[in-house]
């Protein structure tokens, strides 16, 4: 996962996985990686006992976390720099679309639905009328019941060769703040998390997952426990924003937008996330602005260089870091995609694209990025590409080491970016009672992805008590 889910209230101030290769066997974990790792997909068992952690800090309020236990803790492994990295091309697909006998409707765009209707004898208009039901009209249809309007013919014919649902809704948590976490079971009984923020100057949005877990094994981020587990089908990521809307717009008013901040590396699903991408700014279907659509990446430079091509949805970069030594730790994606690569990259895709800003992600660690020098390399670092940069609170979780940076530090440094001329926004946590705030989703098993070692400089800055 890239970041649990991000969408925090707005302050502005503009101035001029990697995982460890687990044996088959059942013998002890291993304490040392080969040369070359294999390509992170894992199944990994569910804990099935929850247990209620606590975090303080002086400088915020404190929390109560209802969290899985924690599995003992993973041996912490030190990488070289010339270790090899999994390449995260295109990873396993799941892209189906049948569901059983049936296919899968959500799982096509709207001229393979087109298709597809045409290969049953019935004229194209039908299809517009039927993905109309199925995306607009504020009908949002889960079964054919729902399909008014349809000839009948066409609806028996639907009914025969036709599914309408990806998900199966298994619940719904309500933190404190307003904020809606909704858990779906997938046909085999893993579970994603799909969130809602809701923002009193009428934005709402749904924060979607792209992967069951997540393959990045970012040092911060709890989905990077897990591992990866398998990727999501492009229906299955439509269907979070439909049951979304379907679910919660009488509640929390219009859902206006969608960030692919959810479970999983969006890039690493690339096919199935662009896809669904096409299907929510559908201006017969879900209708989002390509603007209000934002897909965020660790970094996978071929794959952020295609995004950027082939949609006009908005890109998030989650950055994190100023050096590649730090980057390296806490993103080890870094050690395939440095951060001078990413970034040379962004400069050069970007110069084709009118009028188009990237995002940056940056949490915020105490002691670990959150330095006055960190501020000014940051300014350094992005000169020349078109940005916004979101500096965001660390959310705590179980078996994390980072504290959060306190308030007087996130300002302090935001000050700093605002007078070099950057356009910077603080980001404070929504839904973080419920684990449904950034960085926080997912449900690690008992076998979890390595705690990578923390460079020597570092270790008094983890090490410190909460």
């Amino acid at each position: 996962m890239v970041m649990g889910c991000m969408w925090m209230r707005r302050v502005r101030l503009t101035a001029n996985s990697l995982l460890l290769a687990m044996a088959s066997s059942s013998s002890s974990p291993a304490t040392t990686l080969p040369n070359t790792y294999r390509h992170p997909f894992f199944s990994f068992p569910s804990l099935k006992s929850p247990h209620s952690l606590s975090f303080a800090s002086s400088n915020r309020r404190s929390i109560s976390i209802s969290t899985p236990c924690c599995s003992s803790a993973s041996p912490l492994l030190s990488l070289r720099e010339n270790d090899n990295f999994p390449d995260f091309g295109g990873g396993e697909s799941y892209n189906n679309p049948e569901k059983g006998s049936k296919v899968l409707l959500k799982g096509m765009d709207y001229f393979e639905l087109q298709e597809w209707v045409q290969s049953h004898g019935f004229r194209p208009g039908q299809a517009l009328m039927l993905w109309k039901r199925l995306y607009g009209d504020n009908i949002w249809a889960h079964n054919i019941d729902e399909l008014e309007g349809l000839n009948k013919d066409f609806k028996k014919m639907l009914s025969e060769h036709a599914e309408f649902r990806a998900l199966s809704l298994k619940d719904i948590l309500t933190a404190s703040d307003g904020t809606r976490k909704i858990l779906f079971a997938l046909d085999n009984g893993l579970v994603i998390e799909t969130v809602v923020i809701p923002c009193d100057r009428g934005r709402t949005t749904v924060c979607v997952s792209s992967q069951v877990g997540c393959a990045m094994n970012c040092q911060f981020c709890y989905t990077g426990r897990m591992g990866l587990r398998r990727h999501l089908t492009a229906a299955e990521i439509v269907e979070q924003a439909v049951y979304a809307r379907r679910l919660l717009s009488s509640h929390v008013g219009p859902i206006t937008n969608v960030v692919f901040m959810g479970m999983g590396e969006p890039l690493h699903n690339i096919e199935n996330v662009i896809k669904a991408a096409d299907v929510m700014v559908h201006e017969q279907g879900l209708h989002f602005s390509p603007r209000k659509v934002t897909v965020s990446t660790s970094g996978l430079v071929p794959q952020l260089k295609r995004f950027l091509n082939e949609s006009k949805c908005a890109l998030a970069v989650s950055l994190n870091a100023t050096t590649d030594e730090v980057r390296n730790w806490i993103m080890p994606i870094n050690r395939k995609y440095k951060l001078g690569l990413l970034l040379e990259t962004l400069r050069e895709e970007l110069r084709f694209k009118h009028n188009y800003k990237v995002l940056f992600e940056y949490v915020m660690l105490d002691g670990i990025n959150d330095s006055i020098e960190d501020a000014k390399r940051l300014i350094d670092l992005v000169k020349g590409i078109p940005c916004k940069i979101n500096l965001i609170s660390f959310n705590p979780h179980c078996g994390s080491h980072f504290r959060p940076s306190s308030d007087e530090k996130m300002i302090g440094f935001r000050n700093i970016l605002a007078k070099g001329g950057c356009t910077v926004f603080l980001r404070l946590s929504r839904g973080d009672d419920q684990m449904a705030a950034c960085g926080q989703l997912g449900k690690p098993g008992t076998i979890q992805a390595p705690l990578l070692r923390v460079p020597e400089q570092f270790q008094m800055a983890v090490n410190t008590p909460v």
